[in-house]
C-alpha cells in the first residue's frame, strides 16, 4: 500500500511563499505525480503535475508562481509556492499514479492517480 503524506503547508500573508513536500512510502519516481487543490466550496483542481520523465504542466492561475519538482534519492514531491494570493487558500493534495496514456489533461484525470495523501492546508491572508 503506498502512503503519501504532505506537509509544509501554513499561513502566510499575500505575496508570501510556501514549499509544499509529498513523501512517498515507496519508490515513486517513474510515477506521474501532481499536486491538487480544493477551497470550501469549489471544486478540486489540478494545480501542476510532473511525469516520469520530469516533464511539467501548471494551471494558469499558477503559472510563473509555482514550481513542481522530484527528488528521486529523497522519494519526495515538492510545490514551491512564490507570490501566494488569497485565492491560493485551499488543502493541497498530493497524488500519484502509473503513468497512463492520457485521455486528457494530467491536470484533470484525477482518476488516474490511484494514491492520494491526506492532505495539507494553506491559508492565504491580504
Amino acid at each position: 500500500q503506498v502512503q503519501l503524506v504532505e506537509s509544509g503547508g501554513g499561513s502566510v500573508q499575500a505575496g508570501g511563499s510556501l514549499r509544499l513536500s509529498c513523501v512517498g512510502s515507496v519508490y515513486m519516481y517513474s510515477y506521474c505525480m501532481g499536486w491538487f487543490r480544493q477551497a470550501p466550496g469549489k471544486e478540486r483542481e489540478g494545480v501542476a503535475t510532473i511525469e516520469s520523465d520530469g516533464s511539467t504542466i501548471y494551471a494558469d492561475s499558477v503559472k510563473g508562481r509555482f514550481t513542481i519538482s522530484k527528488d528521486k534519492n529523497k522519494n519526495t514531491l515538492y510545490l514551491q509556492m512564490n507570490s501566494l494570493q488569497p485565492e491560493d487558500t485551499a488543502m493541497y493534495y498530493c497524488a500519484a499514479g502509473v503513468c497512463p496514456i492520457w485521455i486528457g489533461s494530467p491536470l484533470h484525470d484525477f482518476h488516474e492517480y490511484k494514491y492520494w495523501g491526506q492532505g495539507t492546508q494553506v491559508t492565504v491572508s491580504s
